[in-house]
């Protein structure tokens, strides 16, 4: 009964997340409606990760459990790098990166185990060990680098969001597509998305080397 009701919770938080995720994206940025529904999408999902866990103990699923700990932190990330207005990183930051760059270790440890003994879902944690660590790299060199009004903290805030909402849409393609092998509906979204981030970030950077 414990169980049926977290993951009704679990998949109700995950819906309103990915439908509050659509609405940034096509409102003006920095605006009213793009903050509030950043707001709804970050609790939403904080939602999700916080019962991700107990869910993963009570499966158990070790792929649920690192999906929660990598969504958790790019949802965060992201929220930081917005919520600061440019502030100096915290200490937090610093452990939140940590965190995501361990994971990403233990998702490359883990899939080289179960893709040595045939598992072909090896290749998704290969997949999500290069970008957890990618953006955890990233987001350590900027705060590292950071400097009163420093530039890119836009750029890292769209990067981490548009990440965690490739999590969101891979948990609910994997849950409604059983593709043949499994792996595909699994890094599909991120091989669709990740091209828009990039043209993204190359246009915030050109505006902002305009102004």
């Amino acid at each position: 009964m414990f169980a049926t009701v977290l993951l009704v919770i679990h998949i109700t938080a995950g819906s309103i997340a990915l439908l509050s995720a659509m609405v940034p994206l096509v409102t003006k940025k920095g605006g009213n409606i793009h903050k509030k529904a950043g707001r709804v999408y970050a609790l939403a999902m904080a939602v999700v990760v916080i019962t991700a866990f107990p869910l993963a103990i009570i499966s158990p699923d070790i792929f649920l459990l690192i999906i929660a700990i990598f969504s958790g932190y790019l949802v965060f990330a992201g929220w930081r790098f917005a919520a600061s207005h440019g502030a100096k990183p915290d200490r937090v930051d610093y452990a939140a990166v940590g965190v995501m760059a361990a994971t990403g270790v233990g998702m490359w440890i883990y899939g080289a185990y179960i893709g040595f003994s045939g598992d072909s879902m090896g290749i998704v944690l290969g997949v999500f060990g290069i970008v957890a660590i990618g953006l955890s790299i990233a987001d350590a060199q900027f705060h590292r680098q950071w400097t009163p009004g420093a530039a890119g903290r836009i750029q890292r805030h769209l990067t981490n969001m548009l990440a965690g909402t490739i999590a969101t849409i891979t948990a609910v393609l994997v849950t409604n597509w059983e593709s043949d092998p499994a792996w595909i509906a699994w890094v599909l979204p991120t091989f669709v998305i990740t091209p828009l981030i990039v043209w993204w970030n190359v246009k915030l950077a050109k505006t902002q080397s305009r102004s």
